[in-house]
């Protein structure tokens, strides 16, 4: 593996020591696939800052954890790399952190080895259960502090949420069926990657909520636990709508919505009307086709760069964060939908 950078540097990117990343380099005994997969990311990752490595200022490593789909998880990691130039002097050097099913116990083991090597703060979306909020609240004692995006544990000592308001999504999608609807009757499906996801659950409970006032003669069918991946979601879904010979439309919470679409159309249940969450390039693309009605929108730049400003004044390199809230949703329509940005 060629690079241009010290070892020091790859280890405290990849989190390994300097031992296992020189026999990584040098193709020497008893380096696993994982091992030399995490070295060689490391380098991917420096290369990506090299612009910023030259930066004077304080250095400091932050961890994102976050168990997400890899459609998001790509869209995460080009938006935190828009927003660190605008922390200079400062040098932020993350380290993500990404898988598409962890679950509790991997997750508190993540999080336990980051504590164990350092860092000076840690961006989280995880499930919001108790095992996780624990571990949170020994992170703060370690004076790491934890910032959760995008899905909430609360009922912990986290420093801040930064994320959307997602309970108002809730009651915004409600609003957008219910003109729809206009009064008629019938299913509609609600899908959600984990109800674990504290912010998924919100919606799912807002939504539920405002469509029994707005719209009591709808019922809801719920499909739950595909983590928004395509093949566990399509499973989801086929035992949810089973024995329905109608649908009215579909809220997708958590996504893999191409999947939820093609297992619509296999069993004769295609809707006329669709809202999901995030513009990731699957749901850009299936908004400009017509296929989904509405995109539920939060700018992650946004997001991701008001965590950080939490973990630069908890660290006093800059003032106080006045508490800005949860972000307001965005309501996307092929007519006003944003041109995607090159990676």
């Amino acid at each position: 593996m060629k690079h241009p950078f010290p070892l020091k540097e790859i280890a405290l990117q990849s989190g390994l020591s300097l031992a296992t990343v020189d026999r990584a380099l040098h193709g020497r005994a008893h380096v696993s696939a994982q091992t030399a997969r995490r070295v060689q990311a490391a380098i991917v990752e420096l290369t990506r800052q090299e612009g910023q490595l030259a930066a004077r200022g304080r250095r400091m490593f932050i961890d994102i954890v976050v168990e997400a789909p890899r459609r998001f998880s790509d869209e995460l990691r080009r938006a935190a790399t828009q927003v660190l130039p605008n922390f200079a002097p400062a040098v932020i050097r993350p380290r993500f952190h990404f898988a598409e099913e962890i679950g509790p116990a991997k997750t508190v083991a993540i999080l336990s080895k980051i504590a164990k090597r350092g860092s000076q703060g840690i961006l989280l979306k995880a499930q919001n259960v108790a095992p996780i909020r624990a571990e949170i609240d020994r992170l703060i004692g370690l004076k790491i502090p934890v910032v959760t995006v995008f899905t909430d544990c609360p009922d912990c000592a986290r420093l801040a949420y930064v994320g959307l308001n997602n309970a108002n999504a809730g009651r915004t999608a409600a609003y957008l069926f219910a003109q729809w609807l206009q009064g008629r009757g019938g299913a509609v499906l609600t899908t959600t990657s984990r109800r674990q996801f504290q912010g998924e659950e919100a919606r799912a409970q807002a939504f539920a909520a405002e469509m029994a006032r707005l719209c009591p003669q709808v019922s809801l069918r719920e499909a739950s636990g595909g983590a928004g991946l395509a093949l566990g979601t399509a499973a989801q879904i086929r035992q949810a709508v089973r024995g329905l010979d109608r649908l009215l439309g579909v809220y997708s919470m958590g996504g893999a919505n191409a999947a939820i679409l093609s297992t619509l159309r296999t069993v004769q249940l295609e809707p006329d009307f669709f809202i999901a969450h995030d513009l990731d390039r699957e749901n850009r693309s299936l908004l400009r086709q017509g296929r989904l009605a509405f995109v539920l929108h939060h700018d992650l730049r946004a997001d991701l760069d008001q965590a950080f400003q939490q973990i630069t004044a908890y660290h006093k390199l800059r003032p106080p964060v006045l508490a800005e809230g949860p972000a307001d949703v965005q309501i996307i329509t092929p007519s006003n939908c944003p041109r995607e940005e090159l990676a």
